[in-house]
């Protein structure tokens, strides 16, 4: 594993790893450094992860940098944004890459000497410090840049759970692409952490893509190139056909009470979204949900003929949602970012990893 140490800004210099200078990913708290008199661990959101990044600062001065966020803006260039101008000190990968430069600032941009595939999963050990005598040590997690992400859509949700039946999102791929880094988002268990991140996996156009929200089969693997496919039982649900994922847990997580889901990208734009309540009250009584409506809205992600922020009047309505009636987009019809695309199922109609049936509930 190489550590890169820099004497000047933009020359990097590869160097072993030295014992008690430094800790792998996942172990945070045993660098050392005799000079400073402070040790504060902090925890920020790492921008495009589903992960956490985990600050240390030691140091002299009473403002200290700050890190932000990390992204990769493209093949060959990672960038890291911090609160104040930094310099670099140290700098390692995890899995090994090969820097071939560093530009310090507020915006400190790592550029590569090889371009990586969209969507892999790394984590950066950076050391930075600033004019003040602070250092500030992050361990970041991000995946490399995807610009090779399907034009997709969320296509059938299952909010209610029925053993063996799960709940579900179904997406279904409009264009061929690279699924790698594509950020599934529930707005009932919060806005500043995806739900689920994909994994690199090459899509076909047409491909309905399952994420099941509770892992009841132990064979259950995610479905990207390198895995194969889960073995089908009626249990499961995992059709030959699909593409399936996995949440590794029995927890619930969605309701048909009230709940949003949505897909962004690397960029946060939003791919596709969905909302749904059970009534139309004027407005969210989950402040989660608040605010995923508003930062919905602010997208321009859902639409109201009131150009408002969208309450439960303007979601779908999913009063009449079971284990078996799913809530359905119409795939014949235009998509209008709205509740008319959707529509509940009759009983028994539920089709994860299929196409939609057109047998609609009538109350």
């Amino acid at each position: 594993m190489k550590t890169y140490l820099f004497q000047r800004a933009g020359k990097v210099r590869p160097q072993p790893r030295f014992p008690g200078r430094g800790f792998p990913p996942g172990r945070p708290g045993n660098r050392i450094w005799p000079w400073a008199s402070l040790a504060v661990v902090l925890v920020s959101a790492c921008a495009c992860s589903a992960e956490t990044a985990v600050q240390q600062v030691l140091g002299l001065s009473a403002e200290a940098p700050e890190f932000i966020e990390c992204r990769a803006i493209s093949p060959t260039e990672i960038a890291f944004r911090f609160s104040l101008p930094v310099a670099v000190s140290s700098l390692r990968f995890e899995p090994d890459l090969e820097v071939d430069s560093v530009d310090g600032g507020e915006l400190v941009t790592v550029t590569l000497r090889e371009p990586l595939s969209g969507g892999n999963r790394f984590v950066a050990d950076i050391l930075v410090s600033d004019e003040g005598g602070n250092t500030l040590n992050v361990l970041a997690p991000f995946r490399s840049r995807n610009d090779e992400m399907p034009s997709l859509v969320i296509n059938e949700v299952r909010t209610e759970y029925s053993k063996p039946r799960v709940e579900f999102v179904e997406l279904k791929t409009l264009t061929a692409g690279n699924l790698g880094g594509i950020r599934l988002f529930l707005a009932q268990t919060g806005t500043e952490e995806p739900f689920y991140e994909f994994p690199p996996a090459h899509a076909a156009a047409g491909e309905y893509i399952v994420v099941h929200l509770r892992s009841l089969d132990p064979n259950s693997v995610n479905e990207t190139a390198d895995t194969g496919a889960t073995p089908y039982t009626k249990e499961n649900e995992a059709w030959p056909e699909a593409r399936d994922f996995w949440i590794p847990d029995t927890k619930k997580h969605l309701a048909k009470k009230a709940g949003m889901v949505y897909l962004l990208d690397q960029d946060d734009g939003v791919l596709d979204a969905l909302m749904w309540s059970e009534s139309a009250d004027p407005w969210w009584a989950d402040e989660k949900l608040a605010a995923g409506a508003e930062f919905l809205f602010s997208k321009g992600a859902w639409a109201n003929s009131r150009g408002e922020i969208p309450g439960p009047a303007d979601a779908v309505s999913s009063a009449y949602t079971t284990a078996t009636r799913s809530i359905s987009r119409d795939e014949a019809a235009q998509d209008t970012d709205g509740p008319a695309d959707w529509y509940i199922t009759a009983a028994s109609s539920a089709t994860p990893g299929k196409k939609n049936s057109t047998k609609k509930y009538q109350p």
